[in-house]
């Protein structure tokens, strides 16, 4: 199907594409964040639809989690960046009720399989490990190298 001039601005925005709800869902990084969701605890896939706010959550202790999972066109973007773009998403994650009980995360994959985490807070993300653990500001490359080094490693 060829698309119009008008068509293909209305899909894209400053050279990437524009975010106008969930689209579809990141299947191939859903099935591999399985994995890294049971390592934290009993999981539960969301249904699909166009009202889904998340694509699984992960019951453990305390806090359960409400994670979306998307795929990620600029892995090592800055925040600031990722929160602009996935602004629709990060709206619907924020509309789960907040309490100490539970937190809501966005993780993103690369498409050559780099992942990384933030926990949604109120107004930004904050960069968290596959563990749910805060990263310290500045420690995204040494950890995403780390991650990568275990991986080829053969390591978990």
């Amino acid at each position: 199907m060829k698309l119009t001039p008008a068509d293909q601005s209305a899909q894209t925005g400053q050279g990437r594409p524009r975010m106008t709800g969930r689209g579809p869902r990141a299947h191939r990084a859903i099935r591999e964040a399985i994995p890294i969701a049971k390592a934290r605890g009993l999981i539960q896939l969301a249904m699909g639809g166009p009202e889904r706010m998340y694509d699984l959550s992960i019951v453990s202790k305390i806090p359960i989690v409400f994670a979306s999972i998307m795929f990620a066109p600029k892995i090592l973007a800055p925040v600031p960046e990722l929160a602009e773009y996935y602004q629709t998403d990060l709206a619907r994650l924020r509309l789960i009720a907040r309490d100490a009980a539970n937190v809501t995360e966005l993780w993103i994959r690369s498409r050559h399989g780099t992942w990384r985490f933030f926990q949604v807070t109120p107004s930004t993300l904050v960069e968290i490990d596959r563990e749910g653990k805060r990263l310290e500001a500045g420690q995204t490359m040494d950890y995403l190298a780390g991650v990568a080094a275990k991986e080829q490693g053969g390591g978990s």
